[in-house]
């Protein structure tokens, strides 16, 4: 078995979750989710945990949670700010293959509909185009492949996931 993991990274509603779940699968591989490790971690949701602690605390518990995996032959789902952390990004690049999955702004408004309990971190001051943009650069940075999810059904982002990681 390929021992190599797959670190989705993306914007919120990009479905790295979603298309992680059923990528693991096809791709014979286990699937991880940093957002659960953090909860757990933290005994809290994202979102009570940026609202109680405020967001440097939060993106310094997702840098931890992030250093502390060790994993291998796995589909490994991100939160969206993890790009904001380059330690974290580096150590995943180390434990393998980064896929961004990139979404228009447009796009991402139309996925995400649960935005006050989602836990997505949009600093004080900002609107949701603001994190977007600011965002944009860093995923493409960091990606080994970056796959178009603009109107892609599920099946179709999971096909081009699966590609991308035979590549």
């Amino acid at each position: 078995m390929n021992k190599q993991n797959i670190i989705l990274i993306g914007m919120p509603g990009s479905g790295k979750s979603t298309c992680g779940v059923i990528a693991a699968k096809i791709l014979l591989k286990n699937f991880f989710d940093t957002d659960l490790l953090l909860q757990g971690l933290e005994q809290s949701r994202l979102q009570e945990l940026i609202d109680s602690r405020g967001e440097e605390y939060f993106f310094s518990a997702e840098e931890n949670a992030i250093l502390s995996i060790k994993l291998e032959a796995t589909v490994i789902a991100t939160g969206g700010s993890v790009i904001y952390s380059d330690k974290a990004m580096r150590h995943l690049k180390k434990l393998g293959k980064v896929i961004y999955l990139h979404l228009s702004y447009e796009e991402m408004l139309g996925r995400i509909n649960d935005l006050t309990t989602r836990g997505i971190v949009v600093k004080n001051g900002s609107t949701l185009l603001d994190m977007y943009n600011e965002r944009l650069p860093l995923y493409e940075k960091y990606a080994d492949v970056i796959i178009e999810c603009n109107g892609n059904t599920v099946e179709e982002t999971v096909e081009k996931i699966y590609d991308a990681a035979m590549r």
